[in-house]
């Protein structure tokens, strides 16, 4: 269902628990159930097409931006921003307000658990700049790993590039994605992060896209990197996209 565009994973098991979906004109109690494509799929007495093929896209995400669907603040979001003409899609994880960089997407609940699990640990990788002059031992708490709040942050990898007039650059390298953790770790060390890019997710990179553009994955690469069979891919070309502003 969340495949086919009508709801999110979480909203299909709550028309599932309210008898609202029917397989093969019989309604169903729990998601837990196979279908192919052979069977017949009703929700509230209407039937859903067929899920579309699996895809993934690449989001330079800007900053100012939340990744949630509402906000309850009145805050724009990504769907907000993200192209007109692009499917319905799921975020892969979040990058907070203030964050930019690299958001992954994807019309695929399966895609967008698989790249979430802890159990994956893939590294995520960040350029991060701070206000002030640290020297490299000033991170050694961060790479043995902290405990702030009575939670527990795994070793980070850090590296100091270069110091920028009152500021310093350093790269992060985490395989966790907490709350703020970046941010909560540095002031843990003293330091307060005044830009935070996340530049790759595993082995996705954001390259050169720019603030605002979407580029898919191209399917080959996307079943690769993530050990999926193949399936009806779609049009390969990746596209690059920058949303126009509607009129008003």
């Amino acid at each position: 269902m969340a495949r086919a565009g009508v709801a999110s994973r979480r909203d299909a098991e709550k028309m599932i628990a309210e008898g609202r979906v029917r397989v093969n004109g019989k309604p169903i109690a729990s998601p837990a159930l196979n279908v192919t494509a052979r069977d017949k799929v009703e929700v509230d007495g209407k039937a859903i097409s067929a899920p579309e093929p699996a895809r993934l896209w690449l989001y330079h995400k800007p900053s100012g931006l939340v990744t949630t669907t509402r906000d309850e603040q009145g805050r724009r979001t990504i769907f907000d921003a993200l192209p007109e003409d692009l499917p319905r899609v799921m975020t892969v994880g979040r990058l907070d307000l203030n964050s930019e960089g690299l958001l992954l997407l994807t019309n695929d609940g399966g895609i967008k658990r698989r790249l979430e699990l802890p159990s994956t640990g893939w590294l995520r990788r960040y350029r991060v700049r701070v206000k002030g002059a640290p020297k490299d031992e000033d991170f050694a708490a961060l790479r043995e790993g902290i405990t702030l709040d009575g939670e527990t942050f795994q070793p980070m990898q850090v590296t100091l590039d270069r110091q920028q007039g009152a500021n310093a650059w350093a790269t992060v390298g985490l395989r966790e994605g907490k709350n703020r953790e970046i941010r909560r770790a540095m002031e843990a060390v003293g330091l307060s992060v005044n830009r935070l890019i996340r530049i790759s997710y595993g082995p996705f990179q954001l390259g050169q896209l720019k603030a605002g553009e979407v580029e898919e994955v191209r399917p080959k690469i996307m079943r690769d990197q993530l050990g999926l069979e193949a399936e009806t891919p779609p049009p390969a070309k990746p596209v690059r996209r920058v949303r126009k502003p509607r009129n008003s």
